[in-house]
């Protein structure tokens, strides 16, 4: 399975983002294939407050439209949501200490155990932090 980071939502929804039409038709692909994909609910939430601030954007998007984006994702059949369960913990704590992690960086570590714990193989993600947690392949779906 194959989850989505939240810079490639952000990036999918910014029309002025450069990466937009890239990480708009690459979150499409997924919609539309056979296979399964996620979102873990972290980045879902941290997509809702970076599109919707007024220090990011000038215009930010209204919450109400960015709360649509999330709805229609949510109703993909092939979409699961993930969230921490029993085994979070023990996932986290061995990612952290593996990867050395501390402050900010332990949200990316979050998601990381988030991902790992289901059994995802890849996260789709721009950002080179996550290459500290081995056990979850990165890949950056807007090069190459």
């Amino acid at each position: 399975m194959i989850a989505v980071d939240t810079n490639i939502l952000v990036y999918a929804h910014r029309k002025e983002s450069p990466f937009h039409q890239v990480a708009a038709a690459r979150l499409n692909d997924l919609a539309t294939a056979p296979a399964r994909w996620a979102l873990p609910w972290p980045c879902v939430h941290e997509f809702l407050a970076i599109v919707t601030n007024a220090k990011v954007y000038r215009e930010p998007t209204p919450l109400d439209t960015a709360l649509r984006v999330i709805e229609v994702l949510f109703q993909q059949p092939n979409c699961d949501f993930l969230a921490e369960g029993d085994v979070h913990l023990g996932a986290l704590s061995e990612l952290a200490r593996a990867g050395r992690t501390t402050g900010a960086k332990i949200h990316d570590a979050r998601i990381a155990a988030i991902c790992v714990a289901h059994g995802v193989r890849e996260l789709w993600s721009a950002d080179r932090d996550f290459s500290r947690f081995p056990p979850l392949r990165t890949v950056n779906p807007l090069v190459g």
